[in-house]
């Protein structure tokens, strides 16, 4: 397909220098008047000079004579129109010339760099920073992540099994960050070290309470000589002879399937709670309700974390623990973000989770996360969602 590209005569047009014509040559009637033939297009059967009973084009580019012995000039040739002032320019390129091609030439290719976990403002970044889904199976576990509508994920997990060599000890754990993805990126790695090291250390199952308290502490100190912002609340459980050991600061929340009915196995740490109220208020600060939700001094949502060194008289870092015998009836266990339980009741995550993960030959745990994610959605949140689903029965 042929096409002309005119260059008008105004002021709005009129290049000062003569990058491609001049001004005599764009008013001149006897201007070189050039076909340029766009090789990428499909080329159509009519010929390249256009005929007499064609009307005129009106994208018709004009450029001066090229200089004998240019580039260009070598490329092609044609003869000059003789024609009165008045007739197109193109009418004296009869059949004998030789029809003007000129080929675009590739650009070169454009190297576009890829993010890199250098560019987390000091913290690698996990795939859930930089994903808008991330989900994982391990053995007996699943977890799956959907970004909200933040520009980067807020929320990370952990997971690793056969601790110390043992399948029967294992530590999982969701971090829900706030005001950054920070804290719950170093939470994410360096909370599960800091548990198992405290238990290990003090060998006692009846001061495993103990140990995992001084493992939130230690934990919330480090980040907070990092001297970055935010926080993140947390749900882990640690799982050693037999025994499940849950704990939780904030609003990430723990839900046991005990045959099928659904068991809490924490409490959510909001500044609605009224123990969590009065021990603010003893402390000096108070807590509002703005736009229908209570924060603490106006601005956070939730009584406990890691980080937010603005608020730490406030909100304190101290997990609450529960240790319960895992039995037979204990089918498997749900640590999940906000995002899920602010639109699924604990009840229906077990109902909707449990045809997946009991009483069937190839359970898929990843199927029913991404189930439970997907219904939160559809109820209307916003906020980044994540579901991690464990069976239990593998460490009876």
């Amino acid at each position: 397909m042929s096409c002309s590209v005119a260059v008008s005569n105004s002021p709005v047009f009129s290049p000062s220098s003569s990058l491609f014509c001049n001004k005599t040559s764009i008013i001149s009637p006897s201007s070189e008047a050039l076909n340029l033939t766009l090789t990428h297009l499909k080329p159509s059967s009519s010929p390249a000079s256009p005929s007499p009973s064609s009307p005129s084009s009106p994208f018709r580019l004009r450029l001066q004579k090229t200089p004998s012995g240019s580039l260009l000039s070598s490329s092609f040739s044609a003869s000059k129109s003789t024609s009165s002032s008045g007739s197109d320019s193109t009418a004296g390129l009869g059949l004998g010339s030789v029809s003007t091609i000129l080929k675009r030439k590739r650009p070169a290719r454009l190297d576009i760099p890829v993010a890199t976990t250098a560019m987390c403002f000091g913290v690698p970044a996990t795939p859930c920073e930089v994903r808008r889904e991330v989900e994982r199976e391990g053995d007996g576990y699943s977890v799956y992540c959907k970004r909200g509508r933040r520009e980067a994920m807020e929320d990370r997990f952990s997971a690793s099994v056969k601790l110390q060599g043992d399948s029967k000890q294992s530590f999982f754990g969701v971090f829900d960050g706030h005001g950054g993805p920070k804290a719950a990126e170093f939470a994410a790695q360096k909370l599960e070290k800091n548990i198992v090291d405290e238990v290990v250390r003090r060998r006692d199952m009846t001061k495993v309470k103990k140990a995992v308290k001084e493992g939130y502490l230690k934990t919330d100190a480090e980040f907070r000589k990092e001297d970055v912002t935010g926080g993140t609340c947390c749900v882990t459980a640690l799982i050693q002879n037999g025994n499940l050991v849950v704990s939780n600061v904030g609003d990430c929340r723990a839900v046991l399937s005990r045959g099928g009915a659904a068991e809490a196995l924490t409490s959510d740490h909001r500044p609605s709670r009224e123990d969590e109220r009065n021990r603010i208020e003893n402390l000096g600060g108070y807590v509002d309700l703005c736009n229908g939700v209570w924060r603490i001094q106006g601005t956070l949502a939730v009584s406990r974390g890691i980080g937010d060194q603005h608020l730490k008289q406030w909100v304190i870092a101290e997990p609450d623990t529960k240790i319960i015998s895992i039995k037979p009836e204990c089918e498997f266990l749900i640590l999940a973000s906000d995002g899920l339980w602010d639109k699924v009741s604990n009840q229906e995550a077990v109902d909707i989770a449990r045809p997946s993960c009991v009483g069937i030959n190839k359970p898929n745990l990843l199927g029913a996360c991404k189930k439970l994610v997907d219904l939160s959605v559809s109820r209307g949140s916003f906020d980044d969602i994540s579901v991690m689903l464990i069976q239990l029965e593998n460490y009876i």
